[in-house]
């Protein structure tokens, strides 16, 4: 016997209000999503497990889950497999996140015309049709605005260092994401400071150059090419991807270097004092530097003073967390769009950089060692500065670097802005009961 159809798909906000639905059978009123929430906080009071099945006296079944602030649910009067449309409506959640970035309440109202599409197209008559976001992404598109593209690269800092301060192990773990709103099918390239393709073209790799390791890229990509002449050739799909991830091996320069001192003052009482130092010239600015202090569990009443930022006692975390504005990353060489139909796209680029698996401050011993490593949360900036090539209406950014440890690219907006002093310190001390 062939499984049930879902007789309609509900969309609702935390309070159980409809905020999209649609019909696919005729059998369900609109009201099935009132009587299923009244079901639903009668469950909750219960002390067993909530089961994402759900059924009422007048015979129908509901299945659901939640994302967010949004619940999504199917009503049927049919034996439905209720895995299966489980399945289905986390491929909706899937779908929703490729189009409007993320699934909740306000993107919902924002894209409802778009919703009612998707609806349309991924269900026919209640069985599941079309859940492929790149599938639907063919016949259902959204306006792109302004002809856009965005550029993440986002590189994760490996760094472990030993009680003396020297740095035993490090690498860079590096994605670049990608965000698209081009009509057509825009060729794009994209050229990275790679050892490799500069000395093909017969250039100075002297402190620039790196050796990338482990590329994996994304199926849009000219393999061929990147063979043939390490350029890295694609033609973008709609939405987000992953267009290539990237492993350094380099030894790495920590764009802030932390050293803590503890103290022993009484079987009670201790007082640490971390010290942390920028590492990269004064025209560079970082933001949203947090650097988490490791404290024995038992500690009470902890005193803490800071010649910048602010810092602040987590018991739940064990830690002391302190927080400056400042810290840039890794950066890209250029990044062209060319399109033959002669529109003007706009490319922004976007930082940033982050604390890996051994980020963060070790720490010392209580017999006045000092410990050094590094814990810089994560930061962004974008550079929006493009300049339109004489032909083929070519965007292209220039002077940008992949991870150059030392040389920063640097917010334009954000020249003004104080930079990281050579030094900040913060001084705390715990007491124990």
């Amino acid at each position: 016997m062939a499984a049930g159809a879902v007789s309609a798909l509900f969309l609702l906000d935390i309070k159980g209000r409809v905020l999209v639905w649609r019909d696919y059978r005729g059998d369900v009123s609109a009201l099935q999503a009132e009587r299923f929430f009244t079901k639903l906080l009668d469950k909750e009071s219960d002390a067993e497990v909530l089961s994402p099945v759900v059924h009422d006296d007048a015979g129908v079944s509901y299945m659901f889950i939640q994302h967010n602030n949004v619940f999504l649910l199917t009503a049927s009067r049919q034996n439905c497999n209720a895995a299966s449309i489980i399945l289905f409506l986390h491929r909706v959640v899937d779908v929703f996140k490729h189009y409007f970035e993320e699934l909740e309440e306000e993107s919902l109202r924002d894209n409802f015309v778009v919703v009612y599409e998707l609806l349309d197209e991924m269900m026919d008559f209640g069985y599941p049709q079309y859940t492929e976001a790149m599938i639907l992404s063919e016949f259902i598109k959204t306006d792109a605005y302004r002809m856009e593209v965005f550029l993440d690269v986002v590189e994760s800092v490996n760094i472990l260092v030993n009680s003396n301060g020297q740095i035993v192990r490090s690498d860079v773990i590096g994605e670049l994401k990608m965000r698209t709103f081009l009509s057509g099918m825009p060729e794009c390239k994209l050229g990275l400071n790679d050892r490799v393709l500069l000395e093909a073209q017969g250039r100075a790799t002297k402190g620039k150059a790196i050796d990338l390791d482990d590329i994996k890229f994304h199926q849009c990509v000219r393999l061929a090419r990147f063979e043939n002449d390490r350029t890295i050739s694609f033609i973008p799909p709609d939405g987000s991807f992953d267009l290539m991830t990237y492993r350094l091996s380099t030894q790495v320069k920590p764009l802030i270097w932390v050293e803590a001192q503890v103290e022993k003052h009484s079987r009670s009482r201790i007082q640490i004092t971390v010290k942390a130092r920028s590492q990269f010239k004064e025209r560079s600015t970082a933001t949203n530097v947090e650097i988490e202090v490791p404290v024995p569990e038992d500690s009470t009443n902890p005193n803490i003073r800071t010649s910048m930022g602010s810092a602040a006692y987590a018991p739940e975390r064990d830690a002391m967390v302190w927080k400056i504005k400042s810290f840039p990353g890794g950066k890209v060489r250029y990044l062209k769009i060319i399109e033959k139909s002669g529109y003007q796209a706009l490319p922004w680029v976007r930082y940033i950089t982050m604390a890996g698996l051994q980020g963060g401050i070790y720490r010392g011993n209580s017999d006045g060692h000092s410990f050094a490593g590094w814990a810089p949360e994560a930061s962004w900036f974008r550079l929006a500065q493009a300049r339109k090539a004489a032909d083929s209406h070519v965007i292209d950014f220039t002077h940008v670097l992949l991870f150059d440890h030392v040389r920063l690219v640097h917010d334009m907006k954000c020249a003004a802005a104080k930079p990281l002093p050579p030094r900040a310190c913060l001084v705390a001390c715990l007491r124990f009961p």
